[in-house]
């Protein structure tokens, strides 16, 4: 390299081992500040290829970016205003509810569960989730100024995608400057396609479930199937964790009614697995299951909820760093 400094560094092992130290405790000490820049570019390589189009199309990059990013921030806040409040009553009232389902389920297996501890144990759990999820939002997002402060970067890397890519590759030799220019533009691919490819995914598995469960009768197919999509960004384990409740309530019903559910959801699957991640994840980082399960559980003990929803892509871009590395 032609920097003396780092030239330097490079021939002394025991200096390079201290500032690889100090620059991983320097990473963790600005660890909120780094999740909410990854954040901000992964939003941003999701809405480029839009911002792209237009601008083939004839539109100024400004106007372009501006035009995308207001229309996604009216189709969220159409979406929150609109269907949160009712997909909420549907929840509360499922967990009302829930444990008479479950009891109901118990007595057909032959023995008895008090409906009050049930209750309780909800509540309680359901107190646990919203403080930590509370304090999770405080801790990384500092609540809305840092939220606002997402929007902000990931407008910005929009606008100014270009001049950022040359920012970056400046800090590389000459030589090494087309394969650095390769390595930001597949890892705003893959986490591009991911995300893309994450929402339509949730959102086909959620209106599969939601259509096949009213179609059978279950009651509050709605959330359910709500939870269905929700936890699709979950690889691997949340599929399996949408279909308990939903057993449940059918069991209550008729044993043999939860059989149907069981090979509705195995289908479900079946179509997802063979038919939906071949067509929609296609550009999307393949990646070992267990590799997957273990970096999710990594994610979730370290960040939480946030932390097991960012494993996978902080996952895919670690690998392909890796690989440019390597070569």
């Amino acid at each position: 390299m032609n920097n003396p400094v780092i030239h330097s560094l490079a021939k002394n092992q025991a200096l390079m081992t201290v500032a690889f130290v100090l620059l991983v405790l320097l990473m963790w000490k600005i660890a909120p500040i780094l999740i909410t820049l990854f954040i901000s570019f992964t939003i941003m390589s999701a809405l480029y290829p839009f911002v792209d189009f237009l601008r083939k199309a004839g539109f100024p990059q400004g106007l372009s970016a501006t035009i995308v990013y207001l229309l996604v921030l009216c189709l969220i806040a159409l979406l929150v205003f609109s269907l949160v409040p009712f997909f909420t009553a549907q929840i509360q009232l499922l967990f009302k509810t829930f444990p008479f389902y479950l009891n109901k389920t118990a007595q057909m297996l032959g023995f008895e569960i008090d409906n009050r501890q049930v209750q309780s144990l909800l509540t309680s759990e359901l107190g646990q989730i919203g403080e930590n999820a509370l304090q999770l939002t405080k801790s990384l997002f500092s609540g809305f100024f840092t939220t606002l402060t997402v929007i902000v970067i990931s407008f910005y890397m929009l606008l100014e995608r270009s001049k950022l890519h040359k920012a970056f590759i400046t800090i590389f030799p000459k030589s090494q400057q087309p394969k650095a220019m390769k390595l930001i533009q597949d890892i705003e691919l893959k986490l591009g396609a991911w995300v893309r490819g994450q929402t339509l995914l949730s959102f086909a598995v959620g209106t599969v479930t939601w259509i096949t469960l009213t179609l059978l009768g279950i009651d509050f197919a709605l959330p359910l199937a709500l939870f269905a999509g929700i936890l699709e960004i979950v690889p691997t384990i949340g599929p399996i964790l949408s279909a308990v409740p939903a057993l449940i309530v059918a069991f209550a019903i008729s044993p043999t009614l939860m059989f149907v559910v069981v090979a509705a959801y195995i289908a479900i699957q079946m179509l997802e697995n063979n038919i939906l991640v071949p067509k929609i994840m296609e550009k999307a980082v393949g990646l070992n299951p267990i590799v997957v399960i273990t970096s999710v559980a990594i994610g979730a003990s370290m960040l939480g909820v946030l932390g097991a929803l960012l494993a996978i892509p902080f996952l895919s871009v670690l690998i392909i760093v890796v690989k440019a590395l390597h070569k």
